[in-house]
């Protein structure tokens, strides 16, 4: 039986309603005088009300029966670094499941963490790749979209989820949520989280990374994913505005079919999850893609002066797209500016698909 939409509740929707407001106040858009029809839903409204679930539609039980009944293998994998604090509880969360049938495979790609993540993980019962092992013959490795790329080289499964390896307080409805639209709802190809990212400050100003409750803390607060809500969201509206009811652009939790991975390019670096958006709409369309809500999620926040160099690299990544389908002219001759897309967008890998492993 298909997930029920989140409708009733959709934050999309209710965040196009509140804007609606004269006043600013929140709250529902008062009812047209009558005799005015209200304007027809775009398609991101309309999207976003069919394709946009809640994590509780899916149980391990039922991801488990329909990943059996439809044969498909399952690859979980987990980009790591420094995670040594975090990692540990998330792959034996994910062994359960592993026992329970919902998925077939748990690897942590590392990147030279310092701090023993890898062995917390080969621990807990992962296997481990250090990222640097992982076709060698593409030089060095660019940041965490080169380590999914390269990650798909050992990835063996139909279906591959990426989840991140900082996470705090992991729970399995964040890998069972992203799974059950891939799995159980017809045409979905590419399913993205969405969440509350609380941003919690201390008396040093810094974020803490202890419980809600400790000093300091504003518990609730919705003040993470700055980047996010500042820049991914609004520049979406503005020049993609298909994928305007997507809640969480730069969500590094996603799952995906294998065959769709493999036809895409990858953004190395924090213009992984911009990119990959863009171009899966462009293969599969709207209603192959699906968001799926997994309420509070608790992870590293970093610095707002940290904050510049990914929103550029953000920006840089949707204008490099704008750029190749015609829609912004690059700088008029080579050299005349440096501050162009190219500056600033990361490399991108080619598809996997047309690569030789080596």
């Amino acid at each position: 039986m298909p997930g029920s939409p989140v409708t009733g509740h959709d934050k999309a929707s209710n965040d196009r309603l509140s804007l609606q407001q004269p006043n600013g106040a929140p709250g529902p858009v008062p009812a047209p005088a009558e005799g005015l029809a209200l304007a027809p839903p775009s398609p991101a409204e309309r999207w976003a009300r069919a394709r946009t679930f809640h994590h509780s539609s899916y149980s391990v039980a039922r991801v488990a029966g329909d990943r059996a009944e439809r044969g498909l293998r399952v690859s979980v994998c987990l980009p790591a670094r420094e995670c040594a604090g975090t990692v540990g509880e998330i792959v034996a969360t994910l062994g359960e499941l592993q026992t329970a049938g919902a998925i077939d495979a748990i690897v942590v790609v590392d990147a030279a963490s310092q701090d023993g993540t890898a062995t917390v993980a080969e621990r807990e019962g992962a296997v481990v790749w250090q990222e640097a092992e992982l076709m060698p013959s593409h030089g060095a490795v660019l940041g965490k979209g080169d380590a999914m790329w390269r990650a798909l080289s050992v990835l063996e499964g139909e279906v591959v989820c990426f989840l991140d390896a900082d996470t705090e307080g992991f729970s399995e409805h964040f890998l069972t949520g992203l799974l059950g639209p891939l799995l159980c709802e017809p045409g979905v190809s590419f399913v993205k989280a969405f969440y509350r990212r609380p941003l919690i400050h201390g008396v040093s100003g810094q974020p803490l990374r202890g419980p809600a409750g400790a000093p300091g803390a504003t518990p609730g607060a919705d003040g993470g994913g700055r980047v996010n809500h500042l820049l991914a969201r609004p520049a979406l509206e503005l020049f993609y505005p298909q994928l305007a009811g997507v809640r969480q652009p730069l969500a590094g939790e996603v799952a995906a079919r294998r065959e769709l991975l493999e036809r895409l390019p990858f953004a190395t670096g924090y213009g992984v999850e911009i990119a990959m958006l863009i171009d899966v709409w462009r293969e599969v369309g709207l209603d192959g893609i699906a968001q799926v809500d997994l309420e509070e999620h608790r992870n590293r926040h970093q610095a707002l002066s940290a904050l510049t160099p990914m929103a550029l690299t953000v920006l840089a990544t949707i204008a490099g797209r704008l750029e190749r389908e015609g829609r912004l002219s690059p700088p008029a001759a080579a050299g005349e500016l440096d501050n162009g897309a190219a500056t600033h967008a990361p490399l991108e890998r080619p598809p996997f698909a047309s690569v030789r492993v080596a």
